[in-house]
């Protein structure tokens, strides 16, 4: 068998194991034995580069990144439906189809309403090769390599001749949505409010790559355009996807009367807290394509289908107490004990209550009785208390002064709902805050991602930044799968870190409202850090760009005794704490750079450097503001909108004419 064919071979017997896993939920082999496929194809696809194609499997991995989403115009339009609150409206939708067709018998499927974000598909001669979402209907984004990385989507299917496009609904699963969430509480990033959010978060992705990690899932549940192939029903076109290897929208009922329909419907809600999609609702479609052409359409519906939407689940239960949650990024959130209750298909026993200007608004007292229901049908929340229950023996709650978990001072901004621990040491933020500190931007450590600090924090080698720099090699190599050389490369990695720039060493202390630019500009102008402490308001609004609450923030920071203490261990360790950094010449100086495409022989990072050297200012976005953009290589659309603002485009040569 020669490469090409086993190539050829491979592809076939992984999409056969992805539609086996992803669509039928039958997995015929073990993970390892599919990852051993997968390596020998993309080993093979390394060797013989000209063999790569849009539809082999490697192609699902992601790695792509692009600067924006282009807009793409719909063939067909994506219409929106109709939504119905109510059994009475269903009737009322029959009775309309029913007149509209002379009293014909009518035929409706029953499907779920999942809550995602609908896109279509494009299939040239068999192979995807456009994605794109719904946008206004007309038009949309182009979303394709991101698409490519849900493996329930075929990226190629049997219809060797003309276009086929098919509609669908992209989703999170709530088991994947639980898993992403906790991974960026660690991480310290902002949390999803529900799986819709988190979907659309993810296809928008301009790193594809992202994208691959995050599990996203489809069903398909509509043929837009078919040129070769001709159904006749709604229920016909979905068996005839499903042969083609779709994962199609499950558990769809073909009934005959609306009574039928409203069963079904009741049935569906009682088991939608069992499943592991989010569903709103259920959709109801007259499944006669023949009967859907004469009844036709609105500019925005078709008069051939109604999205019934579930009511809110609520209930009443008891509030027993409310307890502060202090977060990675320090921000203290009241949770409500709840006396258990059954709640969307799961028991619930706390709620989120957000922050202490939604309890005063909602009047919430520890000993109401209050009404309970799922935001999104995930997410627990007290949305009123029954005042009537009321016996006079209700508290009222206070926000703590210090943190529950490390007993410094909390502080709530003007202007701000949110209350945050000040202390640097708490061990509700060690996670993130150990993560952002070795992170590439900030102190760049090697080796030392989420799963190292934590067993870091386990094992009780570490409780702040500080004490990475006293780790023993001895204890790390008694780490479960730490061996010798990964001990010494990471304590070789936490070495070099102490040479980094006291900008860099500023980030990585994530003081509140300091950012990388902040960072940057601080140390240019103190130059050391005993300098920095010592400087006062005045002197630091002083500074372009550094404003009052950010200045303040810095104060703050440095009155810190925890702070202090962890930077004099820095210290002590060895950790730079002065600026090297000198601008070259201000040559630059007022003028706005936006950097875009690939610059032969330089990176973005060292043109940034270079521009911020000579006393400019590199932006991600073009504006009237900006004075030039930079272009290199596939500039994308910041060219486009350059040249549309007559903002001066330079390339790499003119850039380097600049510099002499």
């Amino acid at each position: 068998m020669t490469e090409q064919e086993r190539i050829l071979a491979l592809r076939k017997t992984i999409e056969q194991h992805n539609h086996q896993y992803y669509v039928l939920d039958d997995p015929k082999i073990s993970d390892f034995e599919y990852d051993a496929l997968m390596q020998e194809l993309i080993a093979l696809e390394e060797a013989n580069p000209e063999l790569v194609t849009p539809d082999s499997p490697t192609q699902r991995v992601g790695g792509q990144i692009l600067e924006g989403f282009e807009p793409v115009t719909h063939q067909v339009v994506m219409q929106s439906l109709n939504d119905v609150f109510s059994e009475q409206e269903l009737i009322d939708f029959d009775a309309r189809v029913r007149s509209a067709l002379d009293g014909e018998q009518v035929e409706y499927v029953v499907e779920y309403k999942i809550d995602g974000l609908s896109v279509s598909l494009e299939y040239h001669d068999g192979t995807f090769v456009i994605g794109s979402t719904r946008g206004d209907g007309t038009t949309g984004e182009n979303v394709t390599q991101n698409l490519k990385t849900i493996r329930s989507i075929p990226l190629s299917i049997d219809y060797p001749q003309g276009v086929l496009e098919v509609r669908g609904e992209v989703f999170m699963p709530k088991s994947a949505f639980a898993t992403l969430n906790d991974r960026r509480e660690v991480a310290g990033e902002s949390l999803f409010a529900n799986p819709r959010n988190a979907a659309a978060g993810s296809l928008r992705q301009l790193d594809s790559k992202i994208a691959a990690e995050r599990r996203l899932d489809i069903y398909i549940f509509n043929i837009q355009n078919s040129t070769d192939h001709e159904v006749h029903s709604h229920a016909e076109g979905l068996e005839y996807l499903k042969s083609l290897g779709f994962k199609v929208v499950p558990d769809y009922r073909v009934c005959t009367s609306i009574e039928t329909c409203i069963t079904e419907i009741q049935a569906i809600a009682r088991r939608r807290g069992e499943l592991d999609v989010d569903i709103d609702g259920v959709v109801v479609k007259v499944n006669s394509f023949a009967q859907r052409e004469r009844l036709g359409s609105t500019a925005k519906a078709p008069r051939w289908a109604a999205a019934y939407k579930f009511p809110a689940e609520r209930k009443a239960t008891k509030l027993l107490d409310i307890v502060i949650q202090v977060g990675r990024t320090g921000v203290l959130t009241p949770n409500a004990v709840l006396e258990p209750v059954r709640l969307a298909g799961s028991t619930v026993s706390r709620a989120t209550l957000h922050n202490i200007d939604n309890i005063r608004q909602k009047d919430v007292r520890i000993g109401d009785t209050v009404i309970v229901q799922k935001a999104g049908d995930i997410i627990p929340e007290i949305v009123e208390v029954d005042i009537s229950q009321r016996i006079g023996e209700e508290r009222e709650f206070e926000m703590p002064e210090t943190c529950p978990e490390c007993g410094a001072l909390v502080t709530r901004d003007e202007g701000e709902a949110a209350v945050r621990c000040t202390g640097i040491e708490c061990p509700a933020q060690l996670v993130r805050n150990i993560i952002h500190f070795a992170s590439r931007d900030a102190m760049d450590i090697e080796g030392l991602g989420p799963a190292m600090v934590q067993a870091l924090i386990d094992n009780k080698l570490i409780k702040s930044e500080a004490d990475l720099y006293y780790l023993k090699f001895e204890d790390l190599v008694e780490l479960e799968r730490m061996g010798e050389k990964s001990a010494q490369n990471l304590l070789d990695s936490i070495e070099r870190s102490k040479e980094q720039d006291l900008s860099r060493l500023l980030f990585a202390l994530g003081i509140r409202l300091i950012g990388q630019n902040a960072s940057k500009l601080l140390a240019a102008r103190f130059h050391d850090i005993d300098t920095l402490m010592e400087a006062t308001l005045d002197e630091l609004v002083a500074i372009d760009e550094i404003g009052e609450k950010m200045a303040q923030s810095l104060i703050d920071f440095f009155a810190q005794k925890q702070s202090q203490h962890t930077l004099m261990l820095l210290r002590y360790a060895g950790v730079n704490m002065t600026s090297e950094q000198i601008v070259m010449d201000n040559r630059f100086l007022g003028k706005t750079f936006v950097l875009t495409g690939t610059l032969d022989g330089m990176t973005r990072d060292e043109a940034k450097s270079l521009i911020e050297g000579c006393g400019g200012k590199v932006s991600s976005s073009v504006s009237k503001k900006t004075s030039y953009v930079l272009a290199g290589k596939d500039p994308g659309s910041k060219l486009e909108k350059a040249e549309k603002l007559n903002v001066p485009v330079i390339g790499k040569s003119e850039f380097e004419q600049m510099l002499q």
